[in-house]
């Protein structure tokens, strides 16, 4: 009998799937979900347990996966395994890599980084419980939970996949200034949920349970039979009595927290810079229009602003910078309905007219800021990203600061953080959803009201201080500082407090007499010293993207050892869990804001992450799962005299078919791997799906059946990951949808010759030749327009000419950039970008492991209907069906779920996909987008 694999997910919660044959929900039993967390002075620990017990007669493995908050850093992870714990260890990244790939080697393990949503990020193990055994899983995490708009947000996420007999969230709340507000709002807190939660308030103390029965857990609008789906957020407020701010000291360590009220807003001297490149087309640029209208409404009467607009060209609106008097703000919005996209993007000359704007215009107790918002990378103009850094530092000089708003997933985040940190602001994702345009209001109205400029933080008898100097202070937003005491015996402790507000330089000082602080309870006595550390690594890691040399380096080293220290999994450190097999070694990286998903090529196991496509990263971890059947891909599998290999009919109709339950339609995936001659099996094929994996052994004398072995571990002794791996047979293509949240994908095989874009209209064309070796994408790729001009990228270089001249370039070469007629080729690190008449496409040079390929990017390209090639349908309209099937023009097919690496993207991200046929997906056969040469 072929073993059974069930899926436990804890997202805050638990999945409970069968992937090889049929399980009852009450084989595993999740009988208790308990999230318990404690807040004392807005720093949060979050302790999430699932016991989970398996009733079924064989072994089985359960994954346990959890979502937190972004902000945090996990500090703690353990199983429990009938009585024996197992605890994961925090080591820097590059030994914890080490040791995972040696584990990879071994064919014992395998684990990629995902990515869930704007504000979480994923975690996921997996471990074998023995029959009737149990197991409990228990992860901490770490979090200082930020004041915005005058209320701190506690968010906690729980979709426990079946109802859970014992399921409770618990926050304690202890803020010695006194909680002036509460409120807990979210899916969980819905009128058929209502007395599930219960909120108590006394003084500096508050409690929230939610504790709903089995019978809730299917009742509230968001629930179903498989259980709770929601979030629950608390927020609250502090009393300010204070004008000098909070305390707390214990354990030889200082925090003080300063958000002074009750002071006259200073003038602001805003300019906006609005990206119209063609990227922008449609929904990006309405919802940037909607936004702005909002934002100019949201204007003080004594503000000056100034809008700018660039693509390839820099258009300013005024001049000067205006009051925004009602009738300069209308005709700043009637301005700003009139924008379309158009053109390139010249970030570098947008910018600096920015700074000249507000140079030319000083205003005494005023603050200035700068907004820009860009969709894309710059591609005209001064385009290498490091000489724009340098260029905007210059000319802004440190007088004020500069906000960069990305929008979308090809905008080069880290070039917009590193210039908005060199220039006293921040940078922040605007994610492409029907709110961005709430998402960019929001953001303003965190920045719209300053209170005061140029602070500076002084403590008597205490180092090691965080961060103490900030341009400004914004109504709502608060200041924390932590610190480490420099004298345990001293009795007192002296704070002062320097700033300007709207009319004079303000002075806030206070000594507070260490006997005077309120007791800390033995439990929380070092929660100051992990804040300061918490606040320190952020802070570090920020700073470190602006250094250079032994500076960054030093920044570097120390962020890590701290890291180290109070075991937090941050970007440069990663989670080794050594799980019961003892030599099965898994590890959890935290990526940075933007880096979507880590991709392991060794690895016999892919997982997908979040539903809909690429933001943010997470953490996750997955082992070997017992293999599947995997009933698209026929060429079956036997081998004789192998113990514990079952041979199954695979083709429709042979009997014994359903000894084995299938999924649908699961075609290989390209990057399928392969290995010969190992222990006289003639072939191995890895497929990568989800939450699965899939095993194959194939005998080519024999088509009808599928050789499987229960027990993962046995296959991989004789696995020799060494060996060279041969290509797989095919490429894998993405088609985005706006009107479902998955898109659909579809394969090509290697070595075809495509048609990627044709404008007849215009005499443009795009070929390409997918690689030979490899599965992943093209080797070269061919421009023509009009008759004259011929581009060709390979991945060994580029090469233009106009039919009188010719440009050669080479990959790795210092940026590069030639114009002519029409046309623009600039070349950047591992990057094309190519402008040909009104078609703008980036070209991307991927390098994996051995392979290096190209892929074609399209940013820009005509928008009537007469458009040839694969590429000419950016957008597909399809509706999913009851199953798994999709419909398209009134044709329905059966369609699987399956993942496909986004390679338009430089991060590659893995996505969720339906995978249907070319034909259906194309609505043409193969031939119709072949050529016979580039």
């Amino acid at each position: 009998m072929c073993q059974a694999t069930v899926s436990v997910t804890l997202l805050g919660f638990l999945l409970i799937s069968a992937i090889a044959a049929p399980t009852k929900k009450e084989d595993v039993e999740i009988y208790r979900f308990h999230i318990n967390s404690t807040v004392t002075s807005r720093y949060a620990i979050t302790v999430i347990t699932s016991r989970v017990v398996n009733q079924h007669s064989e072994s089985k493995e359960i994954n346990f996966q959890v979502k937190i908050p972004k902000n945090a850093f996990i500090s703690k992870f353990r199983m429990t395994i009938d009585g024996k714990t197992y605890d994961g260890v925090v080591k820097e990244k590059e030994a914890a890599q080490q040791q995972y790939s040696q584990a990879v080697a071994r064919g014992e393990s395998a684990g990629v980084v995902s990515s869930v949503g704007r504000t979480l990020e994923e975690f996921k193990t997996s471990v074998t419980v023995a029959a009737n055994g149990k197991v409990t899983f228990e992860l901490t995490y770490e979090e200082l939970l930020k004041r915005r708009l005058g209320k701190y947000e506690l968010l906690i996420n729980a979709q426990p996949m079946q109802p859970v007999a014992d399921f409770k969230i618990d926050v304690y709340i202890h803020e010695d200034p006194g909680i002036s507000f509460l409120e807990v709002k979210g899916g969980l807190n819905t009128e058929e949920l209502a007395n599930a939660v219960t909120t108590t308030r006394s003084g500096k103390e508050a409690w929230v349970h939610f504790y709903p029965t089995r019978e809730q857990q299917t009742m509230c609008k968001s629930c179903t039979e498989t259980g709770l789906n929601g979030d629950l957020i608390i927020t609250y407020d502090v009393e300010r009595v204070n004008p000098n701010g909070d305390w707390k000291i214990s354990n030889g360590y200082v925090a003080h927290w300063f958000a002074p009220m009750g002071i006259q807003q200073i003038p602001k001297n805003v300019v906006f810079v609005i990206d119209r490149s063609g990227s922008m087309h449609g929904r990006k640029m309405e919802q940037t229009r909607l936004a702005m209208q909002r934002i100019l409404g949201d204007l003080a009467s004594d503000d000056n602003f100034g809008l700018i607009i660039f693509d390839s060209h820099v258009d300013v609106w005024k001049q000067e910078l205006l009051q925004a008097t009602e009738s300069n703000v209308n005709l700043a919005k009637s301005f700003v309905r009139r924008i379309e996209d158009q053109g390139a993007t010249d970030i570098n000359s947008a910018v600096l007219k920015g700074v000249e704007m507000i140079n030319r215009h000083p205003r005494e107790g005023s603050a200035s800021i700068l907004i820009l918002l860009t969709d894309g990378a710059p591609n005209s103009g001064v385009s290498n990203p490091e000489r724009i850094q340098a260029n905007v530092k210059e000319a802004i000089g440190g007088k004020f600061a500069l906000y960069c708003l990305g929008f979308g997933f090809d905008v080069n985040f880290d070039f917009l953080e590193k210039m908005a940190l060199e220039n006293g602001g921040l940078a922040r994702r605007i994610y492409e959803d029907s709110d961005a345009d709430l998402q960019l209001q929001g953001f303003y109205e965190e920045v719209a009201t300053p209170l005061l400029h140029d602070l500076q933080l002084n403590y008597e008898g205490a180092s090691n201080l965080t961060q103490t100097e900030f341009g400004l202070y914004y109504n709502g937003s608060e200041i924390v500082v932590a610190g480490e005491i420099t004298d345990n015996s001293l009795e007192s402790f002296k704070v002062e407090v320097v700033a300007f507000s709207k009319s004079k330089k303000v002075k806030y000082e206070e000594t507070v007499s260490l006997r005077d602080l309120p007791e800390v309870p033995p439990q929380h006595e070092n929660f100051t010293q992990r804040l300061w550390a918490y606040l320190t690594v952020k802070q570090l890691l920020r700073k470190e993207l602006t250094l250079k040399g032994e500076e960054k380096e030093a920044a570097k080293k120390e962020a890590l050892d701290l890291s180290l220290k109070y075991s937090f999994v941050t970007p440069l450190t990663s989670m080794v869990v050594t799980k019961p097999q003892e030599s099965d070694t898994q590890v959890a990286h935290k990526p940075k804001e933007g880096e979507e998903r880590g991709r392991c090529h060794d690895c016999l196991l892919v997982s997908q992450g979040r539903r809909g496509g690429p933001v943010g990263g997470g953490f996750h971890i997955l082992a070997h799962s017992p293999p599947v059947f995997h009933p698209a891909h026929s060429p079956p599998m036997s081998h004789p005299g192998l113990p514990g290999l079952q041979a199954m009919p695979v083709r429709p109709g042979l009997p014994g078919l359903q000894a084995m339950p299938v999924r649908p339609a699961m075609p290989v995936r390209p990057g399928l791997q392969r290995e010969r001659g190992i222990s006289g099996i003639s072939d191995y094929e890895v497929a990568e799906h989800q939450d699965y994996d899939y095993f194959f052994q194939i005998e080519p004398q024999s088509a009808d059946f599928v050789t499987m072995n229960p027990r993962p571990t046995k296959i991989s002794q004789f696995q020799m990951t060494s060996l060279p791996l041969p290509p797989a047979n095919s490429v894998r293509f993405l088609i985005s949808s706006s009107s479902q949240p998955k898109p659909l994908c579809y394969d090509i095989p290697l070595a075809s010759k495509i048609r990627l874009l044709a404008d007849p209209s215009s005499q443009f064309s795009m070929n390409g030749e997918l690689t030979l070796y490899g599965g992943k994408g093209f080797k070269q790729i061919a421009i023509h327009y009009k008759t004259n001009h011929h581009l060709t990228i390979s991945t060994s270089g580029i090469n233009y000419s106009d039919g009188q001249n010719a440009v050669n370039f080479v990959w790795g070469q210092e940026p590069t950039k030639h114009e002519a007629d029409s046309v623009s080729v600039i070349l950047r690190n591992n990057e094309v970008d190519v402008t040909i008449g009104s078609v703008r496409v980036v070209f991307l040079l991927h390098k994996e492991d051995r392979d290096v390929f190209l892929w074609p990017a399209i940013r820009q390209q005509p928008k009537h209907g007469s458009l040839q090639g694969i590429l000419a349908k950016t957008d597909v309209q399809y509706e999913k069906l009851l199953g798994s099937r999709i419909k398209i023009n009134n044709q329905e097919e059966s369609a699987s779920l399956s993942t496909a690496t986004d390679y338009r993207l430089h991060s590659a991200p893995s996505v969720e996909c339906w995978l249907v046929r070319l034909q259906f997906a194309l609505q043409g056969e193969l031939s119709d987008f072949t050529v016979s040469q580039l």
